[in-house]
């Protein structure tokens, strides 16, 4: 029967079963480094064993955890930042523009809505039709405006001279309604792009970060058990010898 190999460990140089461990360069890099740390002098060639590499491996699992965690807590609070921030102007673009009317413009907004209705245009249509019936035909004996109807051409001329302005005075206000609310559709865009940003970026150190160290966690814990079943093993063996 091969006689086992004995060892020395790194941590309280005693002997072990080389079994009973690993040498430092089985180990994966990062609880390697944490073994340097205390032991800057170490080679990749020495050895540890199982009860002490636990240590190391258990620091590399919170150290995993804590950095998740603290990476995960920054994107949260730059989150609830964006979506509690003030800095984005939106306003109530109904609200402004009535208390900013005046009584030309609620005027104004009347004549256009009236001139841009059907009730107008019947209106003008029968006044149209029954001025030219009476002067035409000289109903009642009244006949103030002979054919080609100049006085109406006037009359017609003036009602539109006057509407346009006021239209247009109107449709200032529409325009002023539209740039309001171009402005706050760039306020929501622009406040939406930032908090799909924090959210991409939450994303990224879910696939980048956590992901992969939730399996390195999974596999240190595996091995973990391993080492747990090795030492309860060697116990048991040293109970019944």
């Amino acid at each position: 029967m091969e006689q086992e190999q004995f060892v020395t460990c790194i941590v309280d140089n005693q002997s072990h079963p080389i079994t009973d461990g690993r040498l430092l360069r089985e180990l994966d890099p990062a609880v390697r480094n944490l073994v340097k740390g205390e032991f800057p002098d170490a080679k990749v060639t020495d050895f540890i064993c199982d009860h002490h590499l636990l240590k190391y491996q258990l620091l590399r699992v919170d150290g995993l955890i804590n950095s998740d965690v603290k990476q995960t807590n920054k994107i949260n609070r730059r989150l609830t930042k964006a979506m509690q921030s003030d800095d984005y102007d939106i306003i109530d673009v109904n609200d402004t523009l009535n208390k900013s009317l005046t009584f030309g413009q609620r005027v104004s907004d009347s004549v256009a809505r009236f001139g841009g209705s059907w009730g107008f245009i019947l209106i003008f249509v029968f006044v149209l039709i029954a001025w030219m019936l009476v002067n035409g035909l000289s109903l009642f004996g009244i006949h103030f405006d002979s054919y080609p109807f100049i006085l109406l051409n006037l009359a017609l001329s003036c009602i539109a001279a006057i509407q346009a302005p006021i239209i247009m005075m109107s449709q200032n206000r529409a325009a002023d309604r539209d740039r309001m609310n171009s402005e706050n559709d760039y306020h929501v865009n622009l406040k939406s792009e930032h908090e799909l940003r924090i959210l991409h970026a939450k994303l990224d150190n879910l696939t980048q970060n956590q992901i992969p160290h939730t399996l390195e966690i999974q596999k240190l814990e595996i091995e973990i058990l391993g080492q747990i079943r090795s030492e309860l093993d060697s116990l048991q063996r040293n109970q019944n010898s």
